[in-house]
């Protein structure tokens, strides 16, 4: 049984506990939150006795063997450190950095104590995501890879009725590209690799940070065209384009339904039958990693993230979009 603790308690770890909570080895055994009235509160839906508001406590305890980490961005990386350090296993949530030397920092720090750390990135574990990896190479050469993902966010008009927002806070290295660009990235760094050649461009918000962007990715034989915004919605499906055919994916961040349309206009449907609990995937990953004593995961792996977070490191020099914890 492993003992988990997380970090965070907003809607993305009720949905992590419900999701992982039907893998038979995982066990919610702690809660942390800045208070301790938020903690309990949260401990109690769930059953759970052991409560912090210490980080440091939490670290250091025996009721815990990982951790799931839901705090804001910025935070990501001190936090996994600690915990890390204390040999605790680490699944962050995305994007699991703000930077690169954030990034090197959790990867030096998992390697040091040889402990697991990973991207809690759901969608490359999808069954369909799958799918998509085991029928691509039906369209022979791959020509363009097109993602887009636009969603109004809901703190968007209290941003602009002038409210303190951590959604569009540079502070909290939010923005459009760090929440929702992430899962444009990932896909296409999971199936093409790094680019390379980098072209971005956004709209900054009076805040400092991007409410909507777009990124030209060239590959050697391709491109990868990506458009993602906080503050318009988009109903397109995602593409992956190839010379006899194109895929057709229903969405990007959690492909539901994937297809093939040939050159000779045959529709050969590819979907497959996944759960509506998309995090229990990444979540059963994660501790059948820590139970086979695995360190690394080969789907979401150190390298995919450090080309993932260096791709969204070059798109904000390019766009002048800076966070503090960049210097």
């Amino acid at each position: 049984m492993i003992n988990v603790g997380v970090i965070g308690t907003s809607w993305i770890t009720d949905e992590f506990i419900k999701c992982a909570s039907s893998i038979e080895d995982f066990k919610l055994n702690a809660v942390y939150s800045r208070s301790e009235e938020k903690a309990k509160a949260f401990a109690d839906k769930y059953g759970v006795k052991n409560v912090f508001t210490s980080l440091e406590e939490m670290a250091k305890s025996n009721n815990i063997h990982a951790v799931y980490i839901a705090s804001p961005n910025s935070l990501h990386s001190q936090q996994s450190i600690l915990f890390l350090n204390n040999k605790k296993h680490v699944l962050c949530e995305k994007p699991i950095a703000s930077n690169l030397k954030e990034l090197n920092a959790m990867i030096d720090a998992a390697k040091s104590n040889n402990v697991l750390l990973m991207d809690a990135m759901k969608t490359t574990f999808l069954p369909n995501f799958k799918v998509i990896e085991d029928n691509i190479e039906k369209l022979g050469e791959i020509r363009r890879f097109f993602a887009s993902y636009c969603q109004y966010s809901s703190r968007y008009d209290l941003y602009k009725e002038g409210k303190a927002v951590n959604t569009f806070d540079p502070k909290f290295s939010n923005g459009s590209i760090m929440d929702i660009g992430i899962y444009c990235i990932e896909p296409l760094v999971r199936l093409f690799g790094k680019p390379k050649d980098i072209k971005a461009s956004s709209l900054k918000l009076p805040s400092g940070v991007d409410g909507e962007g777009s990124l030209i990715l060239s590959y050697e034989d391709m491109e990868g065209i990506i458009i993602h915004s906080k503050i318009a919605n988009s109903y397109l499906p995602s593409e992956i384009q190839g010379e006899k055919g194109t895929m057709i994916i229903d969405k990007i961040n959690k492909p539901e339904q994937v297809k093939i349309i040939y050159r000779s206009g045959e529709i050969e449907e590819l979907s497959v039958m996944q759960l509506e609990e998309t995090m229990y995937y990444e979540a059963k990953e994660f501790i059948e990693l820590i139970n086979s004593g695995k360190l690394e995961s080969k789907v979401n792996s150190f390298k995919q993230s450090i080309i993932s977070v260096g791709i969204i490191e070059e798109a904000r020099r390019q766009t002048d979009i800076m966070f503090p914890t960049d210097i």
